[in-house]
């Protein structure tokens, strides 16, 4: 069943009215919608409503709601990946990568040895972008929730981020617990996982994030682009955690 987002706001009296262009078009245009045919929209909260279409104009769709889910609960820890920026645009597919095996933060972050730097306009452009690539991902991988995207971050700021009963950094140099054996040890809820630039975080990058509480961990004796160290990480990461429950599909009609 095809899936849009529709904010929470834009929802009220039994109805829910998609206005964002790009989605409008798909609606319209590509999927050719008419009245009466059946859909899913998520919310940004991670509700899920089954929807019937009752009329689309120029400007707007506007589908009444059948059924208000609450969505699933989270079968994992609460998984935040703080990925360096690599060269060109490769940090969009580490977005919609990660979006789609289920990791709830990711911070794009800089360090020292990250080449790209952006203004803060070239910067609110690419945080716009990258939302529109989560979501998209969120419905391409039948999520119920949307991962929350961090403007782009700061390393010192990073470490130091609160809420985190869990504080990971894989790294190439020194000794370091395989990140299997790490996660073992105790039940971790909310995890952060900090992911290096090429060549790998400064030492002195290391011995803050160490002097913040993070365990220094591998991810195997391969050295590994960026965007493959992130989803190794979150993988490893989601799969030992994870809670030993059936998923529910929820965009299960029942029909």
């Amino acid at each position: 069943m095809h899936r849009f987002f529709c904010e929470s706001k834009n929802i009220s009296g039994g109805q829910a009215v998609v206005a964002d262009a790009g989605q409008l078009h798909h609606i319209r245009d590509v999927l050719r919608f008419k009245a009466g045919e059946t859909a899913v929209i998520l919310d940004e909260d991670g509700a899920v409503y089954n929807v019937k279409l009752l009329e689309i104009a120029a400007d707007k769709a506007v589908f009444g709601i059948v059924e208000k889910k609450a969505g699933l609960p989270a079968a994992h820890a609460a998984i935040t990946v703080a990925c360096a920026l690599p060269k060109k645009s490769k940090i969009d597919d580490i977005i919609d990568k990660l979006t789609q095996i289920g990791v709830d933060r990711i911070i794009p972050m800089t360090t020292e040895r990250v080449v790209v730097r952006l203004d803060r306009f070239a910067a609110a452009a690419k945080a716009r972008r990258w939302q529109k690539i989560a979501l998209s991902a969120v419905k391409q991988s039948q999520r119920s929730t949307i991962p929350v995207i961090d403007p782009m971050t700061g390393f010192d700021e990073v470490i130091r981020l609160p809420g985190f009963d869990a504080r990971l950094i894989p790294h190439l140099a020194e000794e370091r617990a395989s990140l299997k054996s790490v996660l073992h040890k105790k039940h971790y809820r909310t995890i952060l996982v900090l992911i290096g630039p090429e060549g790998d975080f400064t030492p002195t990058e290391i011995s803050r994030a160490l002097a913040q509480g993070f365990i220094p961990v591998s991810l195997g004796d391969n050295i590994l682009r960026v965007e493959t160290a992130a989803l190794v990480a979150a993988g490893i990461v989601q799969y030992e955690l994870q809670e030993e429950c059936p998923k529910q599909n929820p965009y299960d009609t029942g029909s």
